[in-house]
């Protein structure tokens, strides 16, 4: 058993799960359905910062040329995204891509909706468009506003489908775009280089040019590897022998060794659940010892893995992955940005059943998955660590005492179960055994309640309810409304101090499930 003193003095901590959050592309995101999905997450968890791509894509209309040659700036498109976001408490975390059609150098795409990744032989282009849009938003929505926001240049460009370009390219994108943002204001914050993902050290050779994703032969045990960020020194090194800033640094530590391709087949192997904090270390001690120690550290997206179409992502593992790697890594980076909050998401099109796999916290029809119960519970932690173990995280806050009991039941790779086939996801879904949660809680008001709510594969969770329907696609309008209230419901009872304050609790927590105790306000 467990004894904590509930006014005993706490570690503080930033609950950085909260910081950032993704989204597909930014025209999706004045879509109603992706509107109404903002303002639910909004409410039960509030992240702080959204990102997406195609911001300066062809469908946002930022930038054409006129019939004489003459670039016709508009920036309506992003001003009702923005503004709508705001209204929701959410501040953009501005991904400066794709190029506009007049500005690609190249016919190099990315995804259905055809994003240009090409870069362009002349900066001076695409530097007007930068100036022009920083202004504008200064003008809109004030310096001290727009201070608070993150610039990120570009999205994975060690990926061949996102940037047709070599590195040195890259880092060349890197300078005039950096530049181009503190010549408006020194004080507004940008940074690099997002690229994907984590690789062996044996896969760096020198210039490293190329796009290469895979292992050159095959290794039994990938986490016996030293595991380096794709371009981080380099980018680093480079920024510093030009004098550049670099406020933040990004990346993507998906715990794999290889990216997907645009039909969700995996082209490698999952890496162990510890490996986000391996990288996160590698990561925070590569900054510390370069010449940016004090740059903020931003994992800007970040999932069990990088496919759109992998069916654990709707599974219950999925909450308890995401409660342990964040609880895991707390102090680590500053941000490590779910991707995404929604399946309004269409990388590779549209999904062909309400449940494929889709990176969303909630999947199109605003059914919400075990994931977004895992972010909401998060939430209501205090930031005072008053105890910690690998299945009980133990907080007090201004809400008062609050507390997640987990069971992520292994230590061997995360699963990936690709889109249709769920059997990988369902066979690790009966895997585990029992953890016995028996904690003593001491010096709490007398007779104090706790509500105690649990998420587990009979309650939160839709997909089980989908099924019994027979798997409907799509379900109807009352299938949907009741698939939206299965899937919400956990199951919550109360329990109480005795006359002395003391709480003792003593539950099994079985094998994925997630539980939430929290002090009610008197």
């Amino acid at each position: 058993m467990i004894t904590i003193n509930s006014r005993q003095q706490g570690e503080r901590f930033v609950p950085y799960w909260r910081t950032c959050v993704g989204a597909g592309r930014a025209n999706e995101g004045l879509r109603a359905a992706f509107q109404e999905q903002l303002r639910d997450v909004q409410e039960h968890i509030g992240f702080r910062y959204l990102r997406f791509h195609g911001l300066l894509h062809d469908d946002m209309f930022v930038l054409r040329m006129t019939a004489d040659g003459q670039p016709e700036y508009n920036f309506q498109y992003v001003d009702e995204l923005f503004d709508r976001m705001l209204a929701l408490d959410i501040r953009p975390f501005v991904e400066f891509g794709f190029f506009p059609d007049c500005l690609k150098g190249g016919d190099a795409k990315q995804f259905w909706w055809k994003g240009h990744v090409t870069p362009p032989d002349d900066w001076t282009g695409w530097c007007a468009l930068i100036d022009r849009l920083v202004r504008h938003w200064i003008s809109r929505y004030g310096l001290d506003e727009v201070r608070q926001w993150y610039f990120e240049v570009w999205n994975e460009p060690n990926l061949h489908g996102f940037w047709d370009g070599t590195r040195s390219q890259y880092f060349e994108m890197y300078r005039q775009t950096a530049l181009a943002v503190k010549a408006v204001d020194p004080a507004l914050r940008v940074g690099g280089p997002a690229t994907s993902n984590f690789v062996p050290d044996e896969r760096f050779d020198g210039e490293a040019e190329d796009k290469s994703r895979h292992l050159t032969h095959q290794v039994e045990d990938l986490d016996s590897l030293e595991w380096r960020g794709v371009w981080i020194e380099a980018f680093l090194d480079f920024c510093q022998c030009n004098q550049l800033p670099v406020d933040f640094v990004s990346a993507h530590p998906y715990p794999t060794d290889f990216a997907l391709d645009t039909t969700g087949r995996t082209t490698g192997r999952s890496r162990g659940v510890g490996s986000l904090r391996q990288d996160m270390l590698w990561l925070r001690e590569t900054v510390r010892k370069s010449a940016y120690p004090d740059a903020e550290i931003h994992l800007t997206e970040w999932s069990s893995s990088p496919s759109s179409r992998d069916c654990t992502h709707d599974f219950l593992q999925e909450a308890a992955y995401i409660v342990k790697s964040n609880l895991d890594c707390i102090g680590l980076a500053d941000s490590l940005s779910y991707w995404t909050f929604t399946d309004v998401f269409e990388e590779v099109g549209a999904g062909s059943s309400i449940f494929h796999g889709g990176f969303g916290l909630v999947n199109y029809q605003g059914i919400v998955k075990p994931g977004w119960h895992a972010y909401r519970m998060l939430s209501q932690l205090g930031d005072e660590c008053l105890y910690r173990d690998d299945c009980l995280f133990v907080t007090r806050g201004e809400r008062g005492i609050s507390a997640l009991a987990y069971n992520y039941p292994t230590d061997r790779t995360v699963c990936m179960s690709p889109y249709p086939d769920r059997s990988r996801a369902q066979a690790e879904l009966e895997t585990g055994k029992s953890r016995r949660l028996h904690v003593r809680l001491t010096d709490c008001q007398p007779h104090q309640r706790f509500r105690v709510e649990c998420l587990s594969r009979d309650h939160g969770w839709a997909l089980e309810a989908w099924r019994s329907m027979g798997c409907p696609e799509p379900p109807d309008r009352s299938q949907t409304a009741e698939l939206k209230k299965a899937a919400r419901a956990t199951r919550t009872w109360m329990v109480q101090a005795d006359e002395n304050g003391m709480l003792e609790l003593n539950e099994e927590i079985k094998p994925w499930n997630i539980m939430l105790i929290k002090e009610e306000e008197r």
